[in-house]
C-alpha cells in the first residue's frame, strides 16, 4: 500500500508511503491520495488534514521517473491529485514536509494551506533538468514569491532549504524533524476547532483574492456564512462563555 491513513481525533493524516523510492508518485499512489482526500472530504468528522511522507529523506520526489521511463502512465484512472490541487478543497490541509519536496512534491506542498518543514527539508522544481515542465502547479509559483526568484528556481532547477523557504513565505514553521508531525497537528488542531463552513469560505476568499479570481460567487457564500446557524451559535457561545458546537460541513 503506497498511501497510509491515520485518524487522530478530528484530523486525518495522509502519508505517501514509498520511502524506498523517496515517496515518488506512481499512478497508483496518485489514485490513493485522491481517494484518501475524497473520503476525508465526505466525512463530517474530519475537520482538517495533514499530508506527509514516510521516512526522513523525502516528503515527495515528484513523478516516479523510472516508472515513467518504462512506459508508465503519468496519472491513474481513479480520483487523483486534482481533488485538492486544481480546486479549493473545503477543509484545511497542512503539509508536514519531512525531507525533500521537489518537482511534483513541491507542487503538492504549494497546494496545501499551511506548511511545516523539518530543518533538513529542501524545495525545488528540477523538471527542467529532465526536459519536463512543472505544469502541476510549479509554474504558478510567481503568485507566491517574486518573479525573479521563481524564474531562478524554474530555469535552473536548483533547490532552496527550509529557512530560505520560510523567508520567502512558502513555509509557516521550520522545526526539528522530531517535532514535525506534532507541530503540524498543532496547526491543524487550531484550524479544526473553528466553524467548518466559515473555514471553507475563508479559504475560498483568501485564495481568490491572492489569485485575482472572480469574487461575486464567493461573496454570496460569505453572506451565507453570516446567515448560518454557526454564526448564531458562535455568538451564543461567546455570550454564554462556553465552547461552540458547530454543524458539520456537508457537500463541497
Amino acid at each position: 500500500m503506497s498511501v497510509g491513513i491515520e485518524r487522530r481525533g478530528p484530523l486525518t493524516i495522509v502519508t505517501i508511503d514509498r520511502p524506498e523510492a523517496r515517496n515518488a508518485l506512481t499512478p497508483e499512489t496518485m489514485t490513493g491520495l485522491g481517494t484518501a482526500f475524497q473520503d476525508a472530504e465526505g466525512d463530517p468528522e474530519v475537520r482538517a488534514l495533514i499530508l506527509t511522507g514516510a521516512g526522513d529523506r523525502a516528503f515527495c520526489a515528484g513523478m516516479d521517473l523510472k516508472a515513467f521511463a518504462a512506459g508508465g502512465k503519468p496519472a491513474g484512472d481513479g480520483p487523483g491529485l486534482e481533488i485538492f490541487t486544481e480546486r479549493v478543497f473545503p477543509k484545511p490541509i497542512i503539509a508536514a514536509v519531512n525531507g525533500a519536496a521537489v518537482g511534483g512534491g513541491f507542487e503538492l506542498a504549494l497546494a496545501c494551506d499551511l506548511v511545516v518543514a523539518a530543518e533538513h527539508a529542501r524545495f525545488g522544481l528540477p523538471e527542467i533538468r529532465r526536459g519536463l515542465v512543472a505544469a502541476g502547479g510549479g509554474t504558478r509559483l510567481p503568485r507566491r514569491i517574486p518573479l525573479a526568484i521563481a524564474l531562478e528556481m524554474g530555469l535552473t532547477g536548483e533547490y532552496i532549504d527550509a529557512p530560505r523557504a520560510r523567508e520567502l513565505g512558502l513555509v509557516n514553521r521550520v522545526v526539528p524533524a522530531s517535532e514535525l508531525l506534532d507541530s503540524a497537528a498543532e496547526l491543524a488542531g487550531l484550524a479544526a476547532r473553528n466553524a467548518p463552513l466559515a473555514l471553507s469560505v475563508t479559504k475560498k476568499l483568501m485564495r481568490a483574492e491572492a489569485e485575482g479570481a472572480p469574487m461575486a460567487e464567493i461573496m454570496a457564500e460569505c453572506r451565507a456564512v453570516f446567515e448560518s446557524a454557526d454564526a448564531m451559535e458562535g455568538a451564543r457561545a461567546f455570550t454564554e462563555k462556553r465552547e461552540p458546537r458547530w454543524r458539520p460541513l456537508t457537500g463541497s
